[in-house]
């Protein structure tokens, strides 16, 4: 199925999807260059710092993967196609860590490969993106683990 590209991002959370424990679900990807050397990490809008495309799974998404190719659309900029399943992965942050506008979440990540990077996307005067070979994302996606999780969990090349 072709992914549909929308000028602007979704926001909010009134179509947000929740688990059975009442955590948010969310579908994210791990975008590898064409040689697997490389992932493309974009800037946080929240905390500053690296983080991997992901965001809510919303209610008129069939799947997260479909949900998944939406956010990195919008957060990165890129046209990417689901190469691996990486699984489910639970949210890793301390109970204090939790608020009301980040609460529990159960992520779903996919390595993907990019098949077009765009020069204009839904938030590029909000993030900022970059290539980086594992070391480097490693250190950047390591006040994350469950983002550092998803990138260990992909066959970039370490």
């Amino acid at each position: 199925m072709a992914q549909k590209l929308e000028a602007t991002a979704r926001t909010g959370r009134d179509n947000q999807r929740y688990g059975t424990q009442g955590e948010r679900l969310v579908a994210g990807v791990v975008p590898l260059s064409g040689d697997k050397t490389k992932v493309l990490l974009i800037q946080s809008t929240r905390r500053g710092g690296w983080v991997l495309p992901k965001g809510g799974w919303e209610t008129d998404e069939g799947t997260a993967q479909e949900a998944a190719c939406r956010e990195a659309w919008e957060e990165a900029g890129i046209v990417c196609t689901v190469v691996k399943e990486l699984g489910t992965i639970p949210d890793m942050r301390a109970p204090a860590e939790l608020t009301s506008k980040a609460p529990k979440a159960a992520y779903h990540f996919y390595e993907v490969r990019v098949d077009r990077e765009a020069a204009e996307w839904p938030e590029k005067d909000k993030r900022g993106r970059q290539w980086m070979p594992y070391q480097q994302a490693k250190q950047a996606l390591h006040p994350r683990p469950e983002l550092l999780e998803a990138l260990n969990r992909s066959t970039i090349t370490k």
